[in-house]
């Protein structure tokens, strides 16, 4: 018996609305760009409960920083209080102190929140997120994005090449 898998390539522009991207970040602290985040995916009604997003979010920052490095940070969490894996995208133009893995402070800070029982989608985001961050031209057109529809219009060009 012969099994073929297809491998499904994630697109950000399918999880991440034009509506859920903030430039500039006005939070000046880890705490408060996440909240700011948090925030916006309520006000996109993406969310069930922002209280709930906001205590997985917390507490998976607290097990250990998700700034990976480079002036990129992805807080996530997984909870009860989204359907469907969502996304945003947010901006500072001042870096704020992530407490990263290599000890610089941020820029880049995109929030990922799915339902506990979808890894695969969560994976997945990660994944496409650190791939596409690995381009250090795209990486700096993103950081230097004067709007948000700007920043929008990179990330949906970028995953369209």
């Amino acid at each position: 018996m012969w099994v073929s898998w297809v491998v499904f390539e994630m697109i950000l522009t399918q999880i991440l609305q034009p509506t859920c991207v903030k430039v500039p970040l006005e939070g000046k602290n880890k705490d408060a760009a996440i909240t700011e985040l948090v925030d916006m995916l309520d006000k996109n009604k993406l969310i069930q409960n922002r209280q709930t997003v906001l205590d997985a979010v917390f507490t998976r920052e607290r097990t250990r920083s998700t700034g990976i490095g480079a002036g990129i940070a992805i807080p996530h969490g997984k909870c009860n209080a989204v359907k469907e894996l969502v996304m945003a995208l947010g901006i500072a133009p001042d870096p704020i102190d992530f407490e990263s893995v290599d000890g610089k402070p941020v820029s880049i800070v995109i929030l990922l929140v799915s339902p506990q029982d979808q890894t695969g989608p969560h994976i997945q985001a990660l994944a496409r997120i650190s791939r596409l961050m690995l381009d250090g031209d795209f990486k700096i057109a993103l950081e230097k994005a004067p709007s948000s529809e700007a920043a929008y219009a990179l990330v949906s060009e970028r995953e369209t090449k």
